[in-house]
Formats: C-alpha cells, structure tokens, sequence
C-alpha cells in the first residue's frame, strides 16, 4: 500500500500532487535545489530533501540523486509530475529495479510510444487512423523529395522524438525541402538528441483535439472525452476548452473509442493523452500520445469532478479503475 510519495519535480504540479496525496493521508516528500530553499512546494511538503545546485541537470534532472532521496526517505512511490523526468523510460526502469512504484506507465509503454514512428506503426495495427505518411526514418533529402511528390504537398517534416513544435517544418514545394531536411535534422539532435525525421501529409485547417484516458494494471481503460486545444502560438497551446465545440456526440464516441484502443495496444497504465488531428470535414488522425500527466489536466476534472492524481494514486496502488465509460459524460 502507498503511505509515502516522493514528488520528482517542482513548482505547480508538486504542490497539486502534495494536495491529492495529502487529502488521500499519504504523506509527501519534496525534492529542491538549493535555488528553491523556500518554494511553496518544499514548504507544503511532510518531508523535504536537496539534491543538488540550481542547474536543473544536477537536480530535477539527475536520476540517481532522485533515486537516492526516496531510499533516504523509504517512500513507496514517486511522482514524475510533468516535464523533467515524466516520460524518462530510464528514469521508470530505475524506480522498478529499485522496488519503489512509478506512478505512470511502464518503460516499455513509455518507449513504445516516445518514438513518433514507432507510435505511428502501432496505431496502424491496432486500427486507428494516421495522418498518411512515412512509416520509416527518412534517411536522406533525396528520400524526402521523392516522399513528398507520392504523397503531394503541403506536407509536414517531423522529428521523431519531438515534442512542443521543435524540428518541425511545414513544405509547400519542393524547391523548400532540403533546407527545411537540414533544419528539422539539426534542431532535433540539439533538442532531443537524435536526429531522425518523417514525413506526413499536412492536413489543413486541423482541429487539435487530445483525449485523456485512464488504464488500471487489469487492462481496463476509458476516456474522459476531449479538449480542444486549437488555440496555439507557435504550436504551443494557449486556451484549452472542453467539451469542444467542434466535436459531435458521434464523433466523440467514434474518436474515444480509438483513443482506448490506442492506449490498449501498448498497455497503458495510469493518466495519459491521445492527441489527434480532426480536419474541416471532421475526419480524425492519430498524432502523438503523452505518457504522463497533462498541464492541463485540470480543464477535464473541473467537468468531469475527478481528481486525476488520485486516480493515478490509486492505479498506482494496484486498485481497478472504479468508474465505467457509461458513467463519464
């Protein structure tokens, strides 16, 4: 059973985390860098530990000092938060190998869905529909020009570890295609490390709609409907609203049933996110899955009346989900 939870991160989301867990009467375990000596999250927390100096890769970011505070404290979970180390496979392997629970999913799942191909591959198995597109790394600009005639302009040139609009480029032509090839390549080694890249169609005048899901560790899975989340700047949301005012009642049950098969095909435990694309004739494209709590995880509980971390606490805990898709509207 879960008494002590080491929150691995900072901020808004620890103090949310602290405030589930405290309300749960588990007790919580902050972690700062000596920048945050007095953040509202060390104070709130039961228990407080430094890590490290203020560089967040020699603090938040620093698996094995993280890994050492919760044996300190002999927690029997942590919680990844969002960013830092959320959707960090090692980071979830480390915790299993240590015998301390990873409120999230598992490194396999983490893996099998980080990598925008691979995620791609699987969600054309299990039957949900992709934007058409690239179902290997481009290994050159020759590859991509031939791609980009088959499947016709406009297109969009990805990174396959991407995330938040880095090593993205819209091409309307071709004579646009090598130098967008080079950057997308470059910024995707600064950012993430690796440097693969893929082609999709680009479709126009696109809804982005995200679907948060639940998993228990029993294979049963539901969807808490949607958020629209179209309003972006520079392919970063900026107003989230739910339900949308796009969506039908038949396309929302038509997109949250491939959104738990999604999340079925690579069995996913705890809160997650299925995002996808829905263009002006309301036709719906697989996009990307976050493997993690959501920031804006709190637009579905104040509609729907859930707290999403105690569900994760409780699904963390080995308890089946306790609530049934006829019950969510």
């Amino acid at each position: 059973m879960i008494r002590k939870v080491l929150i691995a991160n900072r901020g808004e989301i620890a103090v949310r985390v602290m405030r589930s867990c405290r309300e749960m009467g588990i007790r919580s375990v902050a972690v700062f860098s000596e920048a945050d000596r007095t953040a509202r999250h060390v104070l709130y927390a039961d228990e407080a530990v430094l890590i490290g100096p203020a560089a967040s890769k020699d603090s938040y970011l620093n698996i094995e000092k993280i890994i050492r505070a919760a044996k300190q404290h002999k927690v029997d979970a942590i919680h990844p938060g969002y960013g830092f180390l959320s959707e960090n496979a090692d980071f979830a392997r480390r915790c299993k190998e240590e015998g301390i629970v990873f409120i999230g999913p598992s490194a396999e799942t983490m893996e099998a869905m980080g990598d925008k191909i691979s995620a791609r591959k699987r969600m054309i198995d299990a039957g949900v529909p992709v934007v058409p597109g690239t179902q290997q790394p481009l290994q050159d600009v020759g590859e991509a020009c031939r791609v980009c005639r088959e499947i016709g302009f406009p297109v969009m040139l990805k990174a396959s570890m991407g995330g938040g609009g880095k090593g993205m480029r819209l091409i309307h032509k071709e004579e646009e295609v090598e130098e967008a090839y080079n950057a997308a390549c470059s910024e995707s080694l600064s950012s993430f490390g690796d440097d693969t890249v893929y082609l999709e169609k680009y479709v126009e005048g696109p809804h982005h709609i995200e679907f948060q899901i639940l998993g228990d560790n029993y294979g049963n899975v539901v969807h808490l409907c949607e958020r629209e989340c179209s309003v972006q700047r520079r392919n970063q949301k900026i107003v989230e609203e739910s339900p949308s005012p796009f969506i039908t009642p038949e396309l929302r049950k038509e997109m949250g049933e491939k959104a738990v098969a999604a999340a079925k095909a690579v069995d996913y435990s705890g809160a997650g996110t299925i995002e996808f694309l829905v263009d002006k004739h309301r036709n719906f494209y697989f996009l990307e899955m976050n493997t993690r709590l959501q920031v804006e995880h709190p637009i579905t509980e104040e509609v729907l009346g859930l707290d999403l971390v105690k569900e994760q606490l409780r699904i963390a805990d080995n308890e089946p989900l306790h609530i049934w898709q006829e019950d969510i509207s």
